[in-house]
């Protein structure tokens, strides 16, 4: 790959060795509004520019609005970027999981994904949606897949199915004030080598307004977020 970070950017490593930045983008919100497309594009770019190579979005996201401002934030930049994408449980069956890709490529602007995520456990049996991805993988839609917001329980079944030693990656809600993961989720993704996704790591902005967080954050010349 040609992606590259800033020296200063600590790094994680996916089960199949390659190094990524431990800071990306997360797109929810994006997409929504015609009038914020322009910043929202120039904000990837300097995210980009910057080292933060790790883009995640989703069909979910505006209902695909999200994954067309990333398209045209990587326009000419694709091999820049580290791409995420997840796909609705209730299309995660193993054709209903290739056609949602397809149309998430289609968004945007690209020939793959670098790591596509099942958004949630839905009905659809696990094995379908690994047959799926597997057929992606096989034929370079995607090159890394995983699941989102599954509990050591779903992770334990996971492990249990044909190809689900390849999950890559589960990516959960963790931040300051959610942290039930470290008692028993973290420790099983840890001991697999399943990276590790964190969204919210801002708790959508509150933990901003955390009091004891604004003085840690005053006393060290710093920002809530940079803290």
């Amino acid at each position: 790959t040609s992606m590259t970070a800033s020296p200063h950017i600590p790094k994680v490593r996916l089960p199949s060795g390659e190094l990524l930045p431990a800071l990306g983008w997360g797109t929810w919100g994006m997409g929504e509004r015609p009038a914020n497309r322009a910043a929202e594009v120039a904000a990837l770019q300097w995210g980009l520019a910057a080292g933060f190579s790790v883009i995640d979005t989703a069909e979910m996201y505006a209902d695909g609005g999200a994954e067309e401002v990333v398209g045209g934030a990587l326009a000419g930049r694709r091999d820049q970027a580290f791409l995420v994408s997840k796909v609705y449980p209730h299309n995660a069956s193993r054709s209903g999981v290739v056609a949602a890709c397809e149309r998430s490529l289609r968004r945007l602007q690209t020939d793959h994904l670098d790591l596509y995520l099942l958004h949630w456990r839905g009905r659809i049996p696990l094995a379908e949606t690994i047959a799926g991805f597997e057929q992606l993988q096989a034929a370079g839609k995607i090159r890394h897949w995983g699941v989102s917001n599954f509990d050591s329980s779903d992770l334990h079944e996971l492990s249990t199915l044909a190809g689900g030693q390849h999950c890559a990656a589960n990516q959960v809600l963790y931040n300051l004030s959610r942290r039930g993961i470290e008692w028993q989720l973290l420790p099983v993704c840890q001991q697999s080598g399943m990276l590790l996704m964190a969204y919210s790591p801002l708790e959508q902005a509150r933990l901003l307004k955390h009091p004891q967080l604004e003085n840690f954050a005053r006393e060290r010349g710093a920002t809530v977020s940079q803290i």
